[in-house]
């Protein structure tokens, strides 16, 4: 499963100057994304549009990734054999080589996402991992990282014991060859079962952390976003704290260096949103940003996300 060599490079958490691919490693879901309008009629029928469409944290992540011009992206993930061809196609269109294992038991992963069509276009989702948090050691190979500048991880990753022990040699990998490693904790959900200790613990040696403001909150106990970024860049050397309609804040050894806007957007579904700043951010830093310009490249991309129903960029555009 290694791509074509584009000549490994080791990185410091900013500095981005030659070529690589970027491999992420994540979950790839089908998402069944059900729009709503006020809440939902418990016990009969809620009108809603709905519509069956790839997703899953990093898959989303690899596609806005290469939309916003990362040439080579890889996205090595695990899917069900009846939804593998489909989620390739997709993967590919959007300029992703995919890099799927194909479970011979269980199903791909699905979510059901519940989105409020009001102002907010806020989101509910209904998770059935299946076969996406079943990567395992196996799945992984050293030669995964020929050619990669950046290793890119989906929280999800966390939440189930075998693609916990992946996570564990795929960054063992990545500091023998000096690539850096950027990781975004996914769900707020999730990460309460799993425990705040416990994911550090996990993140050790991880050199970007891209936590979302509620994620941020849980990790530290700090209700101001500031301070719990400021808190995890001690443990992390850069954080990149997403924080929705208020931005980003950067911050580095202790102290946040950038307060980055967000762009103006029209929500219609916030599914992805977190994911395309990631995707674009990452993009931005292998092109030679540094974090805070970095950061404002994902705000764009967010900004985008949210005006589309589903968490991919458009196809073709």
């Amino acid at each position: 499963m290694s791509g074509t060599d584009h000549g490994a490079a080791g990185r410091d958490t900013e500095a981005v100057a030659l070529a690589g691919a970027l491999l992420v490693v994540g979950d790839v879901v089908t998402d069944v994304v059900a729009r709503h309008r006020g809440p939902l009629a418990a016990g009969t029928d809620t009108a809603a549009a709905i519509r069956t469409v790839p997703g899953g944290a990093g898959a989303n992540v690899a596609c806005w990734a290469a939309h916003r011009g990362c040439a080579d992206v890889r996205l090595l993930g695990r899917v069900g054999a009846e939804a593998a061809a489909w989620h390739e196609r997709e993967l590919a269109a959007c300029g992703v080589r995919p890099l799927l294992v194909v479970d011979p038991e269980a199903p791909t992963g699905t979510v059901i996402c519940l989105v409020d069509t009001g102002a907010s276009a806020e989101r509910t989702f209904l998770t059935d991992s299946g076969a996406s948090l079943r990567l395992e050691p196996d799945d992984w190979s050293p030669a995964l990282l020929d050619g990669v500048a950046r290793l890119h991880l989906s929280g999800y990753l966390f939440f189930s014991e075998p693609s916990r022990a992946l996570v564990s040699v795929a960054l063992e990998s990545a500091r023998a060859r000096g690539v850096p490693v950027s990781l975004d904790p996914a769900s707020a959900g999730f990460l309460t079962e799993l425990g705040v200790d416990r994911f550090l613990e996990l993140a050790e040696g991880v050199d970007v952390l891209l936590p979302s403001r509620d994620e941020a909150y849980l990790l530290t106990g700090l209700p101001d976003p500031a301070d719990a970024a400021a808190k995890l860049s001690r443990h992390v050397p850069l954080v990149v704290a997403k924080q929705g309609v208020d931005g980003a804040l950067v911050a580095r050894s202790g102290t946040v260096r950038a307060r980055v806007p967000a762009a103006p957007a029209t929500p219609r579904d916030t599914t992805g949103a977190g994911d395309a700043f990631t995707g674009a951010f990452l993009a931005a830093l292998l092109a030679g940003a540094e974090a805070e310009e970095a950061a404002a490249e994902g705000c764009g991309a967010g900004a985008m996300a949210v005006e589309r129903i589903g968490g991919r960029p458009p196809v073709g555009a």
